[in-house]
This record gives C-alpha cells, structure tokens and sequence, in this order.
C-alpha cells in the first residue's frame, strides 16, 4: 500500500516534471531563432542598398552586426555571392577568405538551416540575403549566425534544481502520509489477524470491535458472525460426541445387561429368553441407525463425483417412500397424504435422494401429535420439480431455524433421544439436496406444524 501511495503520488509528479521542462527547452530555442530571424531580415535590408555585399566599408552596418552579436552572446558571418566572407565578428577571417559549407550552399538555393549543437550549447541559423528585381528574388548572400543558448541553459538548471526540491518535498509529504494513512487503514485488520491469530490457538471467546470505514466495519461485522458460528459449530460439536459417546453406550449398556440377566437365570422360562431377545434385537436396531447415520454422513462429505445420476420417476419414488414410513405413521395414529400434480421424470441419485426425503417425511411423522397428519406433494415446471412435506406438528422455533440443518443439532434433545433421533438427519438432507444443485427451505412457528419446500433440478448438472 505505502507503494502504491508512492508510485502514484511521485512518478507522476516526475513526469510533469520532464514534460515541463522539454516544453520549455523547446519553446525557449524556438524563440531564440525566431529572434535572430528578426535580427537577420533587418541586417539584410541595411546591407543591400549600401553595397555592403560588394565588399563596401560601412562602418554603421559594421557596428550594429556586431552589436547584434553581442547582444546574441554569439558570432555572424556574413557571405557575398561568392562566398567571400565580408563580415566576421570574430575577426577570425578577412575578405580574401571563404566560407563553404552545407548550410550555406543550401542558402544560395533559398533554403534556410537551423542546428541546435546541446553538447556545446550554441544555436547556429543560416538563411539566404535575397534582393527582390522585377517580381523576382536573388540570393545575393547568406548570414551564419550563432547564438549561445547558456542563459536558456542556465534557467533550465534554476528549474530543475527547484523541481527536484519541490519533488522532493512532494515525495517526503507523500511518503508521510502514505506511511500514517496505510498504518490507520491497515490497523483494523491487523485486530483482524490478531483476532484470527487466536482462534488459530484455540481461544474461540471475545468479538472484535472495528471502528473505520465502513468496509472495514463489515468485515468486522462478518468476523464476529463467523465466530459466532464457529462457536455454536464447536458447542454442537462438543455436545454431539458427548450424545453419540452416550448414545452408541446406551444400547450396549442395555444388551450387557439384559444377556447378564438371562446368564444369572439357569432355568429361565423361554418366554422370558424371547422378551430379551426382542428388547435385545431393539436394541441392536437402534445401535445399528445411529452408526447407519454416521456414516451417511461421513459418504456426503465426499466429492459429487459419487453421485449416482439415472433418470427416475419421482413420483414412483415418493410412493415407494410413503410405502415404507406408513407403518410408523399408523404406529403414531398420523395420517400420511400423498398429493401429485403431475408425472415427473428427473436426473437425480436415487439411493441419495431417497434417504434425503425419507429424512424429512420420518421427522414429519415422529415430531407429529397424536392424530396428527402429514401431506407429501409433488409438482414440476420446465427446469425444477418440487417437493413440499408439510406437517401438524410440534413445530420449530423461529431462533432456531438457521440451525435446524447443522450437523449434531437437535430441536428437543429430549424427545430426539426418546425418537432415536441423532441430529444428522437433516444435515444428510441438505447436503443431498445440494449435491444435487437444489434448495431446501423450512417455515414453521412453535407449536404450529411445518413445512419444509425442496426445489431440485429436472437435469442434473455435473
């Protein structure tokens, strides 16, 4: 983040920076040579009426060339037709001498040159002296002017020198800033991992309180519900090993001690032997289910890639499973309906789904009152079929809805033990009904009877 704050605060500023002064630069020699333009066109039309060129002394013109050439900081030559130099203010040539050069052959042809030489820091600008006779314009010499470009140098490196302090400046004031802002910003979440840090080592107590922005403050919020949930996951926990530990003891328990009884009575009548036998076959049922339900549940945790998809008709399959639960409803005095509205043919696993609406269709019966009834319907649209078990029952808490489907949880811990109840199965159920890409609901009111809506699509999607 500091970085970040850096790269975008001052290499920007660095860029403008270099633009600036290009911009600079370059305006500045473009209007250095627009000036000694200027300064050319007037030497030229006082050295053509004076005969100048011809190699005439005029002292007049000899002064205000030089004194252009001071002015420029610079040197002019001056070339006849001939290329006889007239005029060097540096005094390096004479009449008798010649100037041949690129530039100014290009002069005679009525071009003009521009050079920039950065190394040594001149200007050097050749254009054509031209008469203008009858509509017409003679090249009748050249001027080579030379200018140095120190001063333009020399307000360069003033403005560089303050850019560099003022990016400097710039640089420190962004880095400061960058430094307490990200420590403000990255604050929070550093309560964040600490807090993480801690439910790592096993403390799962506290919540964390975040004031900031209010991004932050959600995640914050989010944290604290994550821990939460974590919490009531680590209490269902504990308390589900403590049910199964007593659970999976019971029914041992109970055999022990039934086969001790049969064991202390050498001349038991047979009746007896068949009333523990039965109790003890109960039991053994019963042990059976809870390890039957485990491991259910430890098959659901695997991959999809065991899903087991055919093409089935559900509505044969919600038959075959009313079928199966009917003597436990008419056990219960529970009236069990069945409604379709259509014929269904769907992609699904049948061994898994059957369990799963077994799961819910059992609980409807077993938490039912006495005389109670639980209806069972079955409808389809073109992408979903759905399932609604509906009952008259003891109903769930609204508090508790969220939880109904957690592993390990039960309602009434009390009435589940008594119903051979684990608490797995309505995990079992959800997690079917997922690996299937559908949904599950429940609504229900204490006391009120239930009804859970099951929406699972009509071709399976691996």
């Amino acid at each position: 983040m500091l970085l970040t704050f850096v790269i975008i605060g001052v290499i920007p500023l660095h860029i403008f920076g270099y633009i600036l002064l290009n911009n600079y630069e370059d305006k500045a020699i473009n209007n250095k040579f627009s000036q000694m333009q200027e300064q050319i066109f007037m030497l030229s039309n006082q050295m053509i009426p004076t005969g100048y060129l011809t190699l005439v002394d005029v002292p007049e013109i000899d002064a205000e060339i030089n004194r252009v050439a001071e002015v420029f900081n610079g040197r002019i030559v001056i070339v006849n037709r001939n290329l006889n130099i007239v005029e060097d203010t540096y005094g390096l040539y004479d009449s008798n001498k010649y100037l041949v050069s690129k530039e100014v052959i290009q002069s005679f042809n009525g071009n003009s040159s521009r050079v920039h030489d950065k190394e040594n820091h001149y200007l050097i600008l050749t254009k054509p002296i031209t008469l203008t006779t009858e509509n017409q314009k003679v090249v009748v010499g050249a001027v080579v002017m030379n200018s140095s470009t120190r001063d333009i140098q020399g307000v360069l490196n003033s403005m560089e020198q303050r850019a560099l302090i003022f990016t400097l400046a710039i640089t420190i004031f962004v880095v400061i800033f960058a430094i307490y802002f990200s420590s403000k910003l990255t604050k929070p979440l550093t309560q964040v991992v600490n807090s993480i840090d801690r439910i790592t080592d096993g403390f799962m107590g506290g919540e964390v309180s975040i004031k900031g922005y209010s991004e932050i403050e959600k995640i914050s919020d989010s944290f604290n519900k994550m821990i939460s949930r974590m919490q009531r996951i680590e209490n269902t926990r504990q308390e589900f090993v403590s049910n199964v530990s007593h659970e999976l003891k019971t029914p041992i328990t109970s055999i022990k001690v039934l086969a001790d009884s049969l064991l202390m009575q050498e001349d038991a009548p047979v009746e007896l032997y068949k009333e523990f036998l039965v109790d003890i076959s109960e039991e053994i049922e019963r042990e059976n289910k809870i390890i039957n339900d485990l491991l259910s549940l430890v098959k659901l945790d695997k991959t999809a890639d065991d899903m087991n998809i055919s093409v089935l008709n559900i509505n044969e399959l919600l038959e075959q499973i009313l079928k199966r639960l009917s003597p436990i409803a008419k056990k219960q005095n529970v009236e069990l309906v069945y409604e379709s509205f259509r014929p269904v043919m769907a992609e699904v696993d049948e061994v898994k789904l059957s369990l799963a609406i077994s799961n819910l269709i059992e609980n409807a019966i077993k938490y039912n009152v006495i005389d109670g009834w639980v209806r069972v319907s079955l409808n389809a649209d073109h992408k979903y079929f759905f399932i609604k078990v509906s009952d008259s029952g003891i109903g769930i808490p609204e508090d508790v809805q969220d939880l109904i489907f957690e592993r390990f949880y039960r309602v009434d811990k009390a009435r589940s033990r008594e119903t051979g109840g684990t608490g797995l199965g309505l995990a079992i159920t959800k997690n079917v009904i997922q690996m299937h890409h559908g949904a599950i609901k429940v609504y229900s009111n204490d006391g009120e009877g239930t009804t859970f809506n099951v929406r699972i699509p009509l071709n399976y999607i691996a």
